[in-house]
């Protein structure tokens, strides 16, 4: 017999199919903000629809900067104490090789970075749902580059920074349930606790102005997220990035489809607010979770996450708090749900073998989920509370109450969204909660 070769691991090699496919979804994943641009600027009354679309795009141009400058090394580079990264060679990205691959993958750093960008962008972008017709467009441009620095970039390196305290405990989040969803409707409770309520909510109506705005922007939500998730795994060579595409679809119908059956016997009709609303509770469910669970258990976690968060948006009503287009009752409601459900739901067959405790692996990755969800939870209320207040307190965070009557739009953009001087009429201004289908009917009345 020959004498046995033991032959080195073979290094990965760059991957041409990897690289390009990683490029699209990073694509996708970009045009999930204006899309995000668009479902809140539907939501919103006509007075304030620029800002609610600028308050999106703005984010694309300064967490951009940020992440070449030193957010990419934050978040991913050489872990420090588990808490933060750093990696010198990456501030400005000025000493990255074009063919330099993210260490056991076959991408290029650069296409790892620029993916990881998009998350960084679109995150606190949708704390801006809850501050709607209310805050200065130069406070929330500090505070979004403030808080990316000192809550996005940290939370990005424990759940997925190699080091990270969340990532070494094995915390599941394939795609951001915690540092994405859970981050930002904890950060923006954080803010409207600080900064308070739009003058008349619960008195005035605060309806939608363009439901068709909402669906568009939903839509692309839904087309873009699958870079967002499947894009996640980093590439598509053995069946995981395929089985999160197809989760994310089958629990976003479900959620749609839970939420709509949920607002009929509760409020008596099908809304289109709600389909949206709806389905993007269940691309924020399954994004934690979708590489962990079977096709049913797809199902099970979009259908618990229509229901529950279609409940949850009506809570700022019996608990006083005002966020306006609900990033609370869907994006932490959400985020919570989907990352507890792997506890659960983890079938053990498909990015790792954990087990949850339908599958016969007990409550140990229960137990870990919920040291991730409510670490990310209460560092971002707390910390983001704490910005607010700095800036409310140095530069004031609202725009000033006349400012907000008369419109926000005119007050910080000089610009109105529609021009109706050929129309023959003015503006009728109006709103209830942006889901007028459900809870909003009970402030009507």
């Amino acid at each position: 017999m020959a004498p046995a070769i033991t032959l080195a691991a073979e290094a990965p090699k760059l991957s041409a199919a990897n690289t390009g496919f990683m490029l699209i979804c990073s694509a996708l994943v970009l045009i999930m903000t204006p899309g995000l641009a668009f479902f809140y600027g539907g939501m919103v009354r006509v007075k304030s629809t620029l800002n609610m679309l600028m308050m999106s795009f703005i984010s694309m141009g300064i967490i951009t900067i940020l992440w070449v400058l030193y957010g990419f090394s934050l978040a991913f580079g050489t872990d420090k104490g588990s808490f933060i990264g750093w990696t010198s060679d990456w501030v400005g990205l000025s000493n990255v090789g074009l063919t330099e691959l993210w260490p056991g993958y076959t991408i290029p750093i650069f296409v790892f970075m620029v993916f990881q960008l998009m998350f960084a962008i679109i995150t606190p972008a949708l704390i801006s749902g809850a501050l709607a017709d209310r805050v200065k467009f130069t406070a929330w441009s500090l505070f979004i580059a403030l808080w990316a620095t000192v809550v996005y970039f940290p939370v990005a390196h424990w759940v997925w920074g190699t080091g990270g305290w969340a990532f070494d405990l094995g915390v599941i989040d394939f795609a951001g349930g915690t540092a994405v969803h859970i981050n930002a409707g904890a950060a923006a409770l954080g803010v409207i606790l600080v900064i308070g309520k739009r003058v008349g909510f619960k008195k005035d109506p605060m309806r939608p102005h363009s439901l068709p705005l909402v669906m568009l922007g939903s839509g692309l939500l839904w087309f873009g997220w699958f870079g967002f998730n499947a894009g996640s795994w980093l590439g598509n060579d053995d069946g995981v990035g395929a089985l999160m595409f197809v989760n994310t679809q089958i629990a976003t119908a479900a959620a749609m489809l839970a939420w709509l059956i949920y607002e009929k016997i509760r409020h008596g009709a099908f809304t289109t607010l709600g389909a949206a609303s709806g389905a993007v509770a269940g691309l924020v469910a399954i994004t934690p979770s979708g590489g962990a669970v079977s096709p049913l258990g797809a199902i099970a976690v979009g259908a618990i996450a229509g229901v529950v968060c279609a409940m949850a948006v009506g809570l700022k009503y019996k608990l006083g708090y005002d966020d306006s287009l609900d990033v609370v009752g869907v994006h932490l409601v959400g985020g919570v749900i989907g990352s507890l459900l792997i506890g659960f739901f983890a079938s053990g067959k498909g990015q790792s073998t954990v087990e949850g405790l339908f599958y016969g692996g007990g409550l140990t990755q229960f137990w870990k989920q919920c040291a991730g969800v409510f670490a990310v939870l209460g560092y971002s209320l707390v910390v983001s509370a704490i910005l607010a207040f700095i800036i409310d307190k140095t530069m004031g965070m609202r725009v000033s109450e006349d400012e907000e009557i008369a419109g926000i739009d005119q007050a910080e953009h000089a610009e109105t969204a529609y021009d109706f001087s050929g129309a023959g009429g003015g503006i009728v201004g109006g709103s209830v909660s942006a889901h007028a289908g459900t809870e909003s009917k009970k402030v009507d009345a």
